[in-house]
């Protein structure tokens, strides 16, 4: 492959990820799909129908993400979830404090994204704040603090976090068929799941629950098939284009507005490039603002005052930092991690829960003393 080729494809990879994310934003900003509205409506409500979204568009992108690596399109031990590190305490302390930001500040990153699609100024705020607190959490003198701290907990496991291909270890058989076998266990036991409701069994649910599912399932194989070359012209080496990480990613949001913060910031500098992280973060509010116009609901949002501007500041901090320290957000671990049965995707999301729950006890605490 010559260099004018591998740009010509890094070109198409980018307008592939942005089309993906803009469907994102159009489904998600049309049906209400939010992570952190399931576990509101679940504890305010009784009602799961929303968390029966998010139940089947895991099954949908588990399914997807196994059978794409059963054919041989992708190899799962290349995804950036699948370090053989496992920092349990990190995905579970950042977790935590992730989740409890989303609940203080409205929603977690694809929200506050979809948000300001729709016309909300105050999302636009947690946007840069988030995106701040991020990158010092990558960077900067909290990434100090997070190594020599939280990091250092941690087992490691032959063969990658992947749960299957440890299984498959214990058990002596094809790593290949434990991963499938799995995938379609799970996968299409949440898909039935959400389907036994006949409360979920509407256009806008049912568009959510397989819509999501399958942008993530496009978004790992734009990263992971149409975006590898196995032998750059340059370095001779394998390499996954327009990915920060130099793996294969799928979508999440935490960290990539931490490098849309900077891609915009040093736009001048050569050095700074579009990656499908940056291109996923135009194109969720793009979408966002797409269906916001063509269903009217478009309008500007600001503060109601000073305590819901203190509020969606610390959230936007905490999910700053957490979603850093977690290595994801709720789309980043929740969707697009537990899609490859990583073992610390699970205990990331275990975290998001547990800090939401303690998140909305924090918000009943404060409407109880007013």
């Amino acid at each position: 492959m010559e260099i004018a080729e591998l740009n010509s494809l890094q070109s198409t990879v980018l307008w592939a990820a942005f089309a993906v994310s803009l469907a994102f934003g159009f489904i998600a900003q049309r049906t209400h799909f939010c992570t952190m509205g399931a576990i509101s409506d679940i504890v305010n409500m009784g009602s799961w129908v929303r968390m029966r979204m998010w139940g089947m568009a895991v099954g949908v992108a588990m399914l997807g993400f196994h059978v794409m690596a059963w054919l041989g399109w992708i190899d799962p031990s290349k995804n950036i979830y699948a370090s053989g590190r496992i920092i349990w305490l990190s995905a579970l302390t950042g977790g935590a404090l992730f989740g409890f930001g989303m609940v203080l500040a409205s929603g977690c990153g694809s929200k506050t994204l979809v948000r300001i699609g729709g016309g909300s100024l105050k999302s636009l705020v947690v946007f840069f704040v988030m995106g701040f607190a991020a990158f010092a959490t990558m960077r900067g003198f909290v990434a100090v603090a997070r190594v020599n701290t939280v990091d250092q907990v941690a087992f490691d496991m032959a063969g990658g976090s992947s749960i299957p291909v440890a299984l498959s270890a214990l058990l002596g058989a094809d790593p290949q068929i434990v991963s499938l076998a799995m995938a379609l266990v799970l996968g299409l036991g949440l898909l039935v799941w959400s389907l036994l409701s006949a409360e979920f069994r509407t256009f806008d649910n049912l568009l959510a629950g397989l819509g999501i599912g399958l942008v993530i399932v496009a978004m790992w194989w734009v990263s992971g098939r149409l975006g590898f070359v196995a032998e750059h012209p340059e370095t001779l080496e394998a390499v996954y284009l327009s990915t920060n990480s130099g793996r294969m990613e799928a979508l999440t949001f935490t960290a990539p507005m931490a490098y849309t913060l900077d891609w915009l910031i040093y736009f001048s500098d050569a050095s700074k490039v579009l990656t499908l992280g940056v291109v996923s973060v135009f194109g969720v509010i793009g979408g966002a603002w797409i269906q916001s116009v063509l269903d009217r609901s478009f309008r500007w949002e600001g503060f109601r005052g000073t305590q819901d501007t203190a509020l969606h500041l610390v959230g936007a901090v905490c999910m700053g930092v957490g979603g850093v320290t977690a290595m994801g957000c709720t789309v980043g671990q929740g969707l697009s991690g537990l899609s490859t049965l990583g073992l610390t995707s699970v205990v990331a999301v275990a975290g998001i829960v547990a800090g939401a729950l303690g998140g909305f006890r924090f918000q009943l605490w404060l409407l109880e003393r007013e």
